[in-house]
């Protein structure tokens, strides 16, 4: 085993080219929950590789991304933050690696819809995935007093 593959996350099982569908990568154990969640709802978190950044330096964490695409052939990272450093790491694998799509601010009812997606091309299952990830989020509440919302 090389270092390369060494420093990728433990996966279970065997992972064949294709069988993976995307990265999540993020902060702490955001991935991994993100993970749990999808497989608890859906059965269908084998689709995805966890990757955390803890521990990671900016060089390390590209290098681990650049090592996990190449290795699962995936084509759509989700991370965590904007400018977080995931994020910037597949900024960074992304300026040679224009055939993958990134995608910052992922979400669960995002990450469910790319997982329960029927589009056979994950490029387009990550596109309608963000939409219904924009669409997902809704406030409720929060008129008190002062606030103009608490009329009679």
């Amino acid at each position: 085993m090389s270092d390369r593959d060494r420093a990728l996350p433990p996966m279970e099982g065997s992972v064949a080219v294709g069988t993976v569908r995307a990265i999540i990568a993020g902060h702490g154990d955001f991935a991994s929950g993100l993970i749990s969640a999808i497989d608890a709802i859906t059965g269908r978190g084998n689709l995805f590789l966890a990757i955390s950044g803890r521990g990671h330096s900016a060089a390390s964490l590209e290098e681990l991304l650049r090592s996990a695409i190449e290795r699962t052939g995936v084509r759509v990272v989700f991370t965590d933050l904007h400018a977080g450093s995931c994020t910037m790491a597949a900024r960074r694998v992304l300026r040679d690696r224009h055939d993958v799509l990134f995608v910052a601010g992922a979400n669960l009812p995002m990450l469910l819809d790319f997982a329960m997606s029927s589009e056979g091309e994950p490029l387009e299952a990550a596109r309608h995935a963000i939409e219904r990830g924009r669409a997902a989020i809704s406030s409720v509440g929060g008129a008190g007093p002062g606030s103009g919302g608490d009329r009679a």
